[in-house]
């Protein structure tokens, strides 16, 4: 694998992608990287290039699957019974963003805003069936940070009939980043840990060894006579200590960060539109 921290950023007006090589005081110096998530990756021969701001690490998802009840604390906290096969539910393409982007909040998606910090997985080649024992790296492009953020208003049964969707689609309700992380900076996910902090006070914090279905059997779900193609984003799941069951809803200029202990943080601030 030619990266070992992907990232997107612009240069003179056109995004590229690349490894980064050093985290520094004025930004990051990336070394550019030829080809794309579905052609894979190689070094360039240039000089690395200070970068001050990065975009999304995936340009576009053809879809983001995502992953409901999947920690055991997080259950217990909603009284909820764990059915058979994981919970599954799917965001639109134009709810991807990236790190440090204001996600601009409609008015009817104001009233109960939450957040839901969750270990992303994004996929490298175009897979279908795969096994229970898959092995990761070969289909897993890396790791990132992501947060499901979500209208709870929509998401209440009265409201959705059950439907988890609409209340989490609207655009940019699934930022992800800052970088892409290679599955060989992550050889055991089961030791990872993450934490997610509103305005620094930390609301969620777990170990990935809390998840009911690994990632693995994610896969092996979500693949089930079902391509999952290149690049598609899948988050995994929440841990406990969601607003809802806290009643602490977002309010306007609040700033989620959700850390990868180790690896990364993800930080994006809510901006609610005008009534």
């Amino acid at each position: 694998m030619a990266f070992d921290r992907l990232v997107r950023f612009e240069q003179d007006g056109t995004a590229h992608y690349g490894d980064i090589v050093e985290i520094t005081q004025k930004g990051y110096l990336v070394k550019k990287l030829n080809g794309s998530i579905n052609d894979g990756f190689t070094p360039t021969s240039g000089d690395a290039v200070l970068v001050e701001h990065l975009l999304c690490p995936v340009k576009r998802a053809a879809i983001i699957q995502c992953i409901g009840l999947n920690y055991k604390q997080h259950a217990k906290e909603a009284s909820l019974e764990v059915p058979e096969y994981p919970v599954v539910f799917t965001k639109p393409p134009d709810a991807l963003t990236g790190p440090n982007t204001a996600i601009s909040i409609c008015p009817g998606a104001q009233p109960m805003l939450d957040y839901e910090g969750e270990l992303t997985v994004i996929i490298s080649k175009d897979c279908k069936n795969l096994p229970v024992d898959v092995n990761l790296p070969e289909y897993v492009l890396g790791y990132t940070a992501g947060n499901d953020v979500s209208a709870r208003n929509y998401q209440l049964p009265a409201a959705g009939g059950g439907q988890y969707g609409y209340a989490k689609s609207f655009n940019g309700f699934a930022p992800i980043g800052p970088w892409i992380a290679s599955p060989r900076l992550v050889p055991d996910l089961k030791v990872l840990r993450y934490k997610t902090r509103v305005n620094g006070e930390v609301r969620q914090e777990t170990g990935v060894d809390d998840m009911i279905w690994s990632v693995q059997q994610i896969l092996h779900h979500l693949s089930r006579g079902t391509t999952l193609r290149a690049g598609t984003v899948i988050m995994t799941g929440t841990p406990s200590g969601v607003g809802f069951f806290r009643k602490q809803f977002l309010k306007d200029g609040d700033v989620v960060e959700v850390e990868i202990e180790g690896l990364m943080t993800l930080s994006n601030k809510m901006e609610f539109e005008k009534h």
